[in-house]
């Protein structure tokens, strides 16, 4: 196997697997660049990819091939109704932010299971038999070198997953609303002198990260897992969130912090294919995603700069 084609098959692999982490990773970016701290990612990625596989399984009949974007819509919904609850406990009840994380993913976990146990009576669901599929990109695919890496074989929700990313920039850097999201992440007083509604405005950011962490989690279930269990989501969001930080809380930079992450993922997946790769023994190439998170976390959460009101409660009238 030439490095020419190492490269296009470990690429692909990578861009694959990371796109469920870019989407929870932007969606980290908003709630944050807002002021407050999403420790709940994998909580509602969980439910996320939970609630797409009941309804891909429950409504496959009805919905055939566009089964799978539907479930999108509906982990979206799943994913706002968990985020509420982390936005009501820290803005509106001025909870820890960090603890009212935790329990998100504590409960998405422990609803999602028992919701699977009581529906199907098991431990699992089924296998979904409609999944997103594979499609060459029409002349895109036919350019040399670049066609086979990004446009041959590839996923849509892939293309949707880069797409959000500029349209994250955009709207956090280039709109008036994504100006007061900075503003109540950074000052919060200022911001509620200037007439923004603080409390309104980080609900809102929070709701879009649940959306898009449900999301996030459909797709992974959707596309890679194929179906649920306890162990569909096993560390994804938090790879989500150290790809936030260590993407500085950008949505480029945690785009490109995505895409690292989905490397690591890939190769413990597909490394005893490539050459020297397959050499290296299985159980480092399973544990390289999460040392990569530990090691990101560690060597960067001091480093990088998070937004000045990050994790601190507003409360109005007081500095």
């Amino acid at each position: 196997m030439s490095f020419l084609d190492v490269l296009y098959f470990i690429i692909p692999s990578a861009i694959f697997y990371a796109a469920p982490i870019i989407m929870t990773a932007i969606g980290g970016v908003f709630t944050e660049r807002s002021g407050v701290v999403n420790i709940g990612l994998e909580g509602i990625m969980i439910v996320g990819a939970a609630s797409s596989i009941i309804f891909n399984l429950t409504f496959v009949d009805m919905f055939g091939t566009l089964t799978p974007w539907v479930g999108l819509i509906v982990a979206m919904a799943f994913g706002m109704l968990m985020a509420s609850i982390l936005a009501v406990a820290a803005v509106s009840f001025r909870a820890d932010q960090t603890v009212s994380g935790v329990a998100i993913n504590m409960l998405g976990l422990a609803a999602a299971v028992f919701i699977v146990k009581l529906i199907y009576d098991k431990g699992q669901t089924d296998s979904i038999s409609q999944r997103f599929s594979r499609f060459d990109v029409p002349f895109l695919s036919d350019i040399p070198f670049i066609g086979p890496l990004f446009f041959e074989d590839a996923y849509a929700t892939t293309f949707v997953a880069f797409a959000v990313v500029f349209i994250a920039w955009f709207v956090l850097y280039k709109t008036p609303f994504g100006l007061r999201i900075r503003a109540v992440g950074e000052h919060p007083m200022a911001a509620d002198t200037m007439g923004i509604n603080v409390a309104k405005t980080r609900y809102i950011a929070v709701l879009i990260s649940g959306a898009l962490g449900g999301i996030g989690g459909a797709i992974f279930a959707q596309a890679i897992a194929g179906n649920f269990s306890a162990s569909t989501i096993s560390g994804q969001g938090f790879m989500a969130l150290a790809a936030m930080i260590f993407g500085k809380w950008h949505p480029l930079g945690a785009f490109g912090a995505a895409l690292f992450f989905g490397l690591a993922q890939s190769l413990s997946v597909v490394g005893n294919a490539i050459p020297y790769v397959r050499d290296i023994p299985p159980v480092i190439l399973a544990i390289l995603p999460y040392a990569l998170t530990i090691i990101a976390l560690a060597g960067f959460i001091g480093k990088a700069n998070a937004p000045k009101a990050s994790g601190v409660p507003y409360i109005k009238g007081k500095r």
